[in-house]
């Protein structure tokens, strides 16, 4: 018995052999917390990580942000990010930060390699030290520092659950999704933020009323929006080249949000009217066991349950092939295999898509 609870979703074969499976599990909630699909385990908490990062920034711009510092789309996305580190993040963290009034050397985030190698490559090529706004969380840091000067907070103990930009914070999230305080797991992430975890309905809850935020307060909701817009609209701050996030919304064109957290979770958010037989707002939180290291189980349960529900076309799709159900190949080029949603997943996902009806809505 897996732990968890969790269900064979991913499986990757060498010839006519399964020779790995990514265990997992997965849930699809409407904003009014339907759950109208789910496989494995829905009930224990699981640590949203970086996922979590367009609910963190949503208490800053409900409270204000926007019109306090006149944020620009693009610099909203990078608040959401966990970006690759090219120049094209760097120069939009280092106006931000100029025009929020903070130096670089506040944030709390530590520092690590550009995501990004060529722009990793480069900095050991001119012999560049690594700074902070390399670290892929230093837009969610930035966002966090500007609350706490627009709120007169303090600086330097940002991070603390104490603080007053934390309690915010975990004041937004529980309402988004619609659990008692209590009830949440903090952590501490790999930036030094504080992290939550929940259960995966929860959480998918808390994406399908970010994308249809209509029965939210005005102010939460147009907040919601602003997210949501500037991540579709500005998707290569939210990642970068070579990556799901980015290169999934740049296809989609605006009728989905999608947002990776570490240790195999991601967080994807689906705009209303954009799947077959169904009008409203969907969440859809997946976890995958193993951590999913090098990200390919989560993306690839991205494509079947996206394709399952008509999000995306034949155009699309092709654009999106490399994260797909695909060939596995050796050093030689040569294809020995392939990674492919495992059948229990399969199965699921056919018998759903055959119920999907307008009256589903």
């Amino acid at each position: 018995m897996p732990a968890f609870g969790h269900i064979p979703m991913i499986e990757v074969t060498r010839g006519k052999i399964i020779e790995s499976v990514h265990y997992g599990s997965l849930s699809l909630s409407q904003a009014n917390g339907k759950v109208l699909f789910s496989l494995g385990d829905q009930t224990s908490p699981f640590f949203l990580r970086s996922s979590a990062k367009p609910f963190q920034l949503l208490a800053f711009l409900e409270r204000g942000g926007i019109e306090y510092y006149s944020l620009e789309p693009r610099e909203i996305a990078v608040m959401c990010a966990s970006h690759s580190g090219t120049p094209a993040h760097i120069e939009v963290l280092e106006a931000l930060q100029s025009k929020v009034g903070i130096d670089e050397s506040l944030l709390q985030c530590g520092v690590h390699p550009p995501y990004h190698k060529a722009s990793a490559d480069q900095l050991i090529k001119d012999e560049t030290p690594l700074r902070p706004n390399h670290n892929n969380c230093s837009g969610k840091h930035t966002g966090m520092l500007a609350f706490a000067r627009m709120i007169g907070a303090p600086i330097h103990s940002y991070l603390e659950n104490i603080h007053p930009v934390q309690q915010a914070i975990m004041k937004t999230f529980v309402e988004m999704c619609e659990v008692d305080k209590e009830s949440v797991e903090l952590g501490v992430d790999g930036c030094t933020a504080p992290v939550f975890a929940v259960p995966l309905q929860s959480a998918a809850l808390a994406y399908a009323k970010l994308c249809q935020p209509d029965h939210l307060s005005e102010v939460r909701a147009d907040s919601c929006r602003a997210i949501t817009s500037a991540m579709a609209a500005h998707a290569d701050m939210v990642a970068g080249p070579e990556r799901f996030d980015t290169d999934g919304m740049v296809a989609g064109k605006g009728s989905f949000i999608s947002k990776l957290g570490a240790e195999g979770f991601r967080g994807i958010g689906i705009l209303p009217g954009r799947t077959t037989g169904i009008n409203c707002g969907l969440g859809l939180t997946i976890k995958i066991s193993d951590g999913d290291a090098t990200y390919r189980a989560t993306s690839l349960i991205a494509m079947v349950v996206l394709k399952a529900l008509g999000v995306l076309d034949e155009i699309q799709i092709n654009a999106l092939k490399r994260y797909d159900r695909r060939p596995v190949t050796n050093w030689r080029g040569k294809e020995i295999g392939e990674i492919r949603p495992s059948y229990e997943l399969t199965k699921a996902l056919a018998e759903f898509a055959a119920q999907l009806t307008p009256a589903a809505t």
